[in-house]
């Protein structure tokens, strides 16, 4: 008897352990994949470079390979970095194309995750402040192309280098047309621009300004 007894306990205990499992899975707290953590911090956004899939950044050297995935949909491209930019990663217009909600140039919820093995990127590291040489007033803030998100209002900008309240002067050297701009928040780029802000200085049908000077203003 005292051997059955320990059968049935055993036997009970069983079967309250897969009950406790299913509404544990049921409820979300089994079977849920760990967080993982991003290579970037911030917007992710797109320049206006043709050809496949593929991205610039100012975090990773040429040849790395990065997945880009948005949250808010799901979807992910997987692309290999051409050269280097003033973002934790700029995608160009194809990768954009893969992972963007229809009408959107901004991705705010992402995942970028480094695919080759290599150490991953300091979240929200940017490249450093670098001379550049097309500069007739000194060097720029920052390096590579100055893009933009889709955020309305007056111009401003978003850094992932300069603290909020910042006042930057951005400068396209292909027209000389200048935007003063403050920081307004976080972003996975040196500087990254608003719409309106983009505006000012643009040539029209371009989503990028590829020579620029970005001065900080005292």
């Amino acid at each position: 008897m005292k051997v059955q007894r320990k059968h049935v306990l055993a036997a009970g205990m069983a079967v309250a352990a897969s009950a406790v499992l299913a509404v544990g899975t049921g409820f979300g707290f089994a079977d849920t994949a760990p967080a993982r953590a991003s290579a970037c911090q911030g917007s992710i956004t797109f320049s206006a470079e043709g050809g496949a899939p593929a991205a610039t950044s100012g975090q990773f050297p040429v040849g790395t390979r990065l997945r880009v995935t948005n949250l808010d949909n799901n979807r992910s491209a997987t692309v290999t970095v051409t050269g280097p930019s003033g973002s934790c990663v700029l995608l160009n217009a194809a990768a954009m194309d893969l992972v963007r909600e229809p009408g959107k140039n901004v991705i705010r919820r992402n995942l970028v995750e480094r695919l080759d093995g290599g150490a991953a990127a300091r979240p929200g590291g940017v490249a450093q402040p670098v001379a550049t040489a097309s500069a007739p007033a000194g060097p720029s803030a920052c390096q590579g192309s100055v893009t933009f998100s889709a955020e309305g209002g007056a111009p401003a900008a978003t850094s992932g280098q300069f603290p909020v309240g910042t006042r930057l002067r951005v400068t396209n050297l292909d027209n000389n047309r200048s935007a003063t701009v403050t920081v307004t928040g976080p972003s996975g780029s040196c500087v990254l621009l608003n719409a309106a802000a983009m505006d000012l200085v643009r040539e029209p049908g371009r989503n990028v300004v590829r020579r620029n000077v970005v001065e900080v203003l005292r």
